[in-house]
């Protein structure tokens, strides 16, 4: 397992949120082709929790968590650098987030071709297919237990 680092947005240092979004702008902005504004306000907000794992060249995977109303939890901006691929370091990451999040409902949403993924962690669809910034997306949710 992985050795992961989490902190609250408000905790980051300046060099680790620089290297947060360099992973975040090089897999969503440059490899998937898709200009869209990356520094959106919620990464430093008092609700959101960040989980990273450390690589040899920065930042190997990293994800955030969105409290949002209700005590939902949103779980977002998961990636890896193309390095880590195939490493299932995207499932711990998944795995140290749950486990971040304990029993919340939670939300995120999932490129179309990812929903596989997310479904072994318990997600499931809900509503229809949706474009974001020309990439298919659905919402996937986990409920918290008994519900």
């Amino acid at each position: 397992m992985t050795d992961f680092l989490s902190r609250a947005g408000r905790e980051l240092t300046a060099a680790e949120l620089h290297d947060l979004l360099r992973l975040r702008v090089e897999v969503f902005i440059v490899e998937q082709e898709c200009p869209y504004p990356e520094i959106d306000g919620k990464d430093l907000l008092p609700g959101t929790r960040h989980i990273w794992a450390p690589g040899p060249d920065g930042v190997a995977g990293c994800l955030r968590i969105l409290a949002e109303p209700g005590g939902v939890q949103r779980i977002g901006r998961v990636c890896t650098a193309k390095s880590a691929r195939g490493t299932g370091l995207g499932a711990q990451l998944m795995a140290a987030a749950l486990d971040a999040v304990g029993d919340a409902e939670c939300v995120l949403d999932a490129q179309t071709y990812a929903q596989g993924f997310y479904a072994r962690f318990g997600f499931r669809p809900e509503g229809e297919e949706f474009d974001e910034d020309g990439i298919p997306h659905i919402t996937m949710r986990r409920l918290a237990p008994g519900r």
